[in-house]
Formats: C-alpha cells, sequence, structure tokens
C-alpha cells in the first residue's frame, strides 16, 4: 500500500465579467493551475474551477456549492482559491461575498499574501484579501491580475496543506506531535528560508495591478529545465540600460565583452511571455485550412445529433407489443429510405414497415428487426416511383424471432450522438479534422478563432550566399541553410512564414528590411549579426535606429548564447500603433534551430492562443554516457527511440558543435543536460524536449 497521502482537492473561482462573457480571455486560471503544480510539492489537485461574474450571489452560490459538507465515503474540496474583485473599483464585491460565509477568520494566511506583496510594491495596500474556513474547507481571495495572484498564492501555497488537514478534521495533537520544527521541515519552510524564497522570487520589477477585468493578462512559462533562476540579472538589466556599439565609433571605443547580462534560459523565456502581445481574434469559415487552429469560443451544439430516431440497420420497423413477442407473417405497409421525407405511414402493432441504415421511423415504430431474422413470404406487382416500370414489391414477411424483442433495438433516438446544447469543443480548443467533422454535423458555418501569426525570416550576413545559384563558392562565402530550415520548421509547426530573403552588412539596408517587415508580420526572425564583431549590426540597429528595446542579448546555454530578443513600437499598415517583436538568432546552423525551438515556437503558440507553448517534454533514459559542459546547461541533439520493452532511449547525433549542420539530421529531440564536471551516465533520466516524432528501435 502506497504511503502517499491522497492530493488535496483544490477549486479556482474566477471572478470577473469580463471573463464570464468570454472564457478566453482570462489568464489567472492558468497561472494558479502553474502554482499548485510546481510550487505545491504535488499534494494538490485543481480538481474545480468555475467562472463568475462580479456579483456577490453569484460568488457565494458557488462557493457555498463547494463547501457544503458531503456525504461519507465523496471527497470534499480542501481549498477554494478566488481571484479577482480584491480593489477598490466599483465593482470589486469578492470581500464582501467571501466574508459572512466564513466559519472562522485566518489572518495569518491574509498578513502572509500581503506582506509578501508589500515587499514588491507601496500598492499591494491597495488590496483587501480576506482568507478563512467554511465548514471543513479553506477559503482565500486572490487579486485579479495573474501576476499578483500568483505571487500571492506562492507565499502561502507551502502552509496550506497544514490547514487543510486540520480544516478536514485532523487530529490536532498527532498532527502537531514534534512541533513546529518538523512542520516547517516537512513544509519545506523556515523563517529564514521562507525570507530567502521571498527575496528570490520576488527580485525583480513588479507591478500589482488588482484588475479583476481579465481582459488580457501576462503569464510566465518555463520549459521547467532546473538551470535555476536568476531574477537578480532581470533587475540589473533594467536599472543599468546597456547598449549595443556605435557602429560609428572606432575599435577602440568599442565594448571588448557583452554589456548585455547573462540570463537563465527561464528568465529569458519569462521576459518573452511577459512582452508577448495578447492574441487577435478573427471569425473564420468552418473549412478544412481551419485544422491546427484555435478556437476562441465555446461551440455548443445548436440542435440534437441525430434530429430524429433513425435505424441502425437494414431491416423492418415495428411496433412491440406488451408481450415483446412477434414471431410470425407481417404485411408491409410502407418503406423508409435514409433520403429526406415528409410523408411517413404511421405504423400500427401488427403491420411493419422496410427500412434502411440510417433512414427516420414511421410514427409509432419502437423497434427495428435485423433483415437477417426474417423471411419474404410473398411480393405484389407494383410501378417503380423513378422509372415507372413494373416491379415486385414485398407484400408480406415473417419475423423469425423466438425470443423478446426490446422497444428501442437497434434504433438511434434523438441527441443519442449530440444532445442539444452540449460544449462541444471548449475555447482554446486546437481544431483536428475530428474537429471540423464535429462543427459540420451541427451545422456550424463559421467560429471565432485566435488569429494566426505571421512570422518573417531573413538572414544576415556579406558572406551568405543564396543556396539556389548554381555556382562554386568563393573563398568566405557560405551558402544559407539558416532561412529554409526555419521556414520549414515555421510551416511544420502549423504558421506561416515570409522569406524576406538575404540582407547584406549595411546598417541602411539592415533598417529598411526591418521596418518592412515589422510592419508585415508579427514576429521577425533573424539568423546571424548578433555576436561583438564590428559588422554585427542588428543590436545596434534595433536600438539605435528603429528605436526598440532589447530585453536580453546574453543566455546562459550552449549552443545560442548571443540570442537576442528585442520589442519595437510599430505604426502598421493600417495605421494602427503595436509593440512587434525580434528575434535575433545566432548564425551558426545549430544554434539557430536549438534556439528557435526554445524561444520563438512559445511566443508563437502564445500569439496563436496555443497552450501549453513550446515543446512536449518527456523524460528519456541515456542509451549512452553523454559529456556535459562545465560552465553551460546545453540542449544535447539526440535520437529517441521507442525500445522494445517500451522505454524512450536517448542516443546522441554526433558532435554538437554549434556550426555543426550534421547533428541536426536525425534529431528528434533535444537532451537538456546541466552544466557539470563528469558525465551523465547511461541508464540515467533526463528531459527531453521533443522536436520531431519517436521512432521504433526496430524500425
Amino acid at each position: 500500500m502506497s504511503s502517499q497521502p491522497p492530493a488535496l482537492r483544490a477549486a479556482i473561482l474566477i471572478v470577473s465579467t469580463t471573463a464570464a462573457k468570454d472564457p478566453s480571455t482570462d489568464a489567472a486560471e492558468a497561472t494558479l493551475r502553474s502554482v499548485f503544480e510546481q510550487d505545491g510539492g504535488n499534494q494538490w489537485t485543481v480538481a474545480e474551477t468555475h467562472i463568475v461574474s462580479d456579483d456577490s450571489a453569484e460568488i457565494q452560490r458557488q462557493i457555498t456549492t463547494w463547501t457544503e459538507p458531503v456525504e461519507e465515503g465523496k471527497h470534499i474540496i480542501n481549498l477554494v482559491v478566488t481571484t479577482g474583485g480584491t480593489g477598490f473599483a466599483i465593482a470589486d464585491r469578492t470581500p464582501e461575498a467571501v466574508s459572512p460565509l466564513l466559519h472562522k477568520q485566518a489572518p495569518g494566511l491574509v498578513h502572509g499574501m500581503l506582506a509578501a506583496s508589500l515587499a514588491i510594491t507601496p500598492f499591494a495596500m491597495m488590496s483587501r484579501p480576506v482568507a478563512g474556513v467554511r465548514n471543513k474547507t479553506v477559503i482565500i481571495t486572490l487579486p485579479g491580475s495573474p501576476k499578483g495572484a500568483k505571487e500571492n498564492l506562492q507565499a502561502v501555497i507551502k502552509t496550506l496543506p497544514h490547514a487543510c488537514i486540520q480544516a478536514a478534521g485532523a487530529n490536532s495533537r498527532a498532527l502537531h506531535s514534534g512541533g513546529v520544527k518538523k512542520l516547517e521541515k516537512e513544509a519545506g519552510v523556515g523563517s529564514q528560508g521562507h525570507a530567502q524564497a521571498q527575496a528570490h522570487t520576488h527580485g525583480h520589477s513588479h507591478s500589482h495591478q488588482h484588475d479583476h477585468g481579465h481582459s488580457c493578462h501576462r503569464h510566465t512559462h518555463s520549459h521547467g529545465h532546473g538551470h535555476g533562476h536568476n531574477h537578480g540579472n532581470l533587475v540589473r538589466l533594467s536599472s543599468e540600460n546597456p547598449k549595443s556599439n556605435d557602429p560609428s565609433l572606432g575599435p577602440s571605443r568599442r565594448h571588448r565583452s557583452s554589456p548585455y547580462p547573462m540570463l537563465s534560459v527561464d528568465d529569458a523565456l519569462s521576459l518573452i511571455a511577459k512582452h508577448t502581445p495578447c492574441p487577435t481574434t478573427t471569425t473564420a469559415k468552418v473549412t478544412p485550412d481551419l485544422v491546427g487552429k484555435v478556437l476562441a469560443q465555446d461551440i455548443y451544439a445548436s440542435a440534437p445529433v441525430p434530429a430524429f430516431r433513425a435505424s441502425i440497420v437494414d431491416g423492418y420497423a415495428v411496433v412491440v407489443p406488451y408481450s415483446g413477442h412477434l414471431r410470425g407473417v407481417y404485411p408491409v405497409v410502407s418503406t423508409s429510405h435514409a433520403a429526406p421525407s415528409s410523408n411517413l405511414v404511421p405504423l400500427k402493432e401488427g403491420q411493419i414497415a422496410r427500412i434502411t441504415t440510417g433512414a427516420p421511423l414511421p410514427p409509432g415504430a419502437n423497434s427495428v428487426v435485423m433483415v437477417e431474422d426474417t423471411v419474404l413470404i410473398s411480393t405484389t406487382k407494383t410501378t417503380h416511383p423513378t422509372t415507372g416500370q413494373e416491379i415486385e414489391e414485398e407484400s408480406s414477411v415473417e419475423i423469425l424471432s423466438d425470443g423478446i424483442v426490446k422497444p428501442g433495438a437497434n434504433i438511434r433516438e434523438i441527441g443519442s450522438d449530440i444532445p442539444f446544447n452540449t460544449l462541444l469543443l471548449p475555447s482554446k480548443n486546437r481544431l483536428s479534422p475530428a474537429s471540423i467533422g464535429l462543427l459540420s454535423s451541427i451545422g456550424t458555418q463559421s467560429v471565432k478563432i485566435y488569429s494566426p501569426p505571421t512570422i518573417s525570416v531573413l538572414s544576415t550576413g556579406d558572406e551568405i550566399v543564396d543556396p539556389s545559384l548554381p555556382r562554386e563558392l568563393s573563398l568566405g562565402e557560405v551558402r544559407d541553410c539558416n532561412r529554409p530550415t526555419l521556414i520549414s520548421v515555421i510551416s511544420q509547426a502549423g504558421f506561416t512564414p515570409l522569406d524576406l530573403g538575404i540582407v547584406s552588412d549595411k546598417q541602411s539596408n539592415l533598417e529598411t528590411t526591418l521596418r518592412q517587415a515589422l510592419r508585415s508580420s508579427d514576429i521577425v526572425l533573424t539568423t546571424g549579426g548578433v555576436s561583438m564583431g564590428e559588422l554585427d549590426l542588428l543590436k545596434p540597429t534595433i536600438e539605435r535606429s528603429l528605436g526598440g528595446t532589447i530585453h536580453f542579448g546574453r543566455v546562459n546555454m550552449k549552443p545560442g548564447k548571443p540570442t537576442t530578443f528585442a520589442t519595437v513600437p510599430v505604426k502598421n499598415n493600417d495605421g494602427t500603433k503595436s509593440q512587434k517583436m525580434i528575434f535575433s538568432l545566432p548564425g551558426n546552423p545549430a544554434s539557430a534551430l536549438v534556439t528557435f525551438y526554445l524561444f520563438v515556437l512559445p511566443a508563437l503558440h502564445q500569439l496563436a492562443g496555443i497552450s501549453p507553448v513550446g515543446l512536449p517534454k518527456v523524460p528519456v533514459v541515456l542509451g549512452h554516457d553523454f559529456p556535459v559542459d562545465k560552465s553551460r546547461p546545453e540542449y544535447h541533439r539526440a535520437m529517441v527511440t521507442v525500445s522494445k520493452e517500451g522505454k524512450l532511449i536517448a542516443t546522441s547525433t554526433g558532435g554538437q558543435r554549434s556550426s555543426k549542420v550534421g547533428s541536426l539530421e536525425g534529431a528528434n529531440a533535444l537532451l537538456t543536460m546541466p552544466a557539470g564536471d563528469g558525465p551523465i551516465k547511461k541508464g540515467e533520466t533526463i528531459e527531453a524536449l521533443m522536436m520531431g516524432e519517436l521512432r521504433s528501435e526496430l524500425a
């Protein structure tokens, strides 16, 4: 028997009139789920979620439903967290709705949440949280902004299991045996450790907006690679405001090393998530072209399927008598085909009607006998309704069934496939071929989807030659393999790439091309020109010519250290203003592909409304020893196969130098290797980010 305690059950209540009308606008639920998963010590299951308007009665009704006493043997909701409605706005009513429901107050939890937020900003005092216990359930209210809600929940989540176990009726004497130190150790907290954890978590710029409107919430995402966080870098980057080399200065006045702090991969991903614009929506016709797109609305069945009682076999519609016995000879009084019909003859007991699969049942029929269970007895001459020719038609048939025939046999009832008003496809569902068939079956003509983002791709460098040119290379020239590769993976991921070709190492050419790309696409993707050479002009062009902001210019990883992410204010072709993103990837082929998957793909997913973002992660077993870099985490190109025993086995694709194109061929995964001194041994398990399909060891 497992010694693990059962998971505690949590419920999330989103309080937002905006989100109640359009659930796709809410980002708080996903953020809070991630806190339970990542910070909850594997003790939590999010069992329920619900959205209500900023209405006291609705808030109280839902919380009461979740916290009422349950029957013996059924699971209670141990914790209810609300998000939204805790500020000073006229519509903010959550504390007033929750307070009367509490049987016990929990001011310590309130103090813990406020103290955590006040360490960030004095505006945290503008929040009005309440906490306490109703029956056997702990209830806490969180701010409406995902960032504020996340930080408040993180501040108390390690102590909440103890509170919930007590509230559920645990023996306090047994629970507290061993003293406070034992409880702190079990929860993974302590006065000193907690303060350090708070300093680590909150050591960055924070705007604590208590916005319950949920119009568009920023959220962070992380591949969870376990390489550690370095929030101090975020502070340093914003405060020191480093800037790239000025191309007009001579070599003696240029930076000898990068002025940009070295960020961890997770910090870089957090900045990308923060500065990626919210997805926009559009209305599209239901066609096969929608496969891969993401719904921005819930789809309900506007009609039942089937809309009429239909036969599921070829046979005879009958009226089953009270006795259930049908053996005997019956007259065939009508025929029902799988075709539009408005003149079906009502069926009486003692009569039968020939019926085909999918055809509607005549009025009065309550069962269908398969044709295999019958024998033709007699025919009569009649005229074919279409050709006018004389034909023989059934006039009487013997039913051979010896047993009881049940009403409803071989009948597809109205709505048995899809009941009316059923939720068929929830918002944020990525449409599949089956989804298109489902939408077509209920007659849906168009749906609201998240607008697919477009991405411009260009290569930079005087040495780069278009691979289509049919000539030998001159000394110093390199064929462009980055652009074709990136365009291919972007298309494979379901997005629309725009090929902007190759741009020379001239700042005026680069500026002109980037301005064109920013106006016509959501993301601009470049390769090359991000190192420290005098012809590496991307960073200076972004900052000094385009007025952009470089959010990071170095990442602590291998390959891909000089990866750069920036945003630029842009006036679009339609006259609107927006912030566009530029990802400037290293020029080495392996670096370019690895950093695309790690950084650009999550931004594309976020723009498209796809969740979760980025490559899927799986644990794999190493098929041999793998070397590691001493100073930087490495993303090792590898082939993952399924063994005969069903294990996922990873083997290297060869030399991992960033310029080595051959290591990409055959690779379907990136192994997340931590920095260290010695190799990771064969048989150890490590996380892999899957770039392609798994292969069988037998293939």
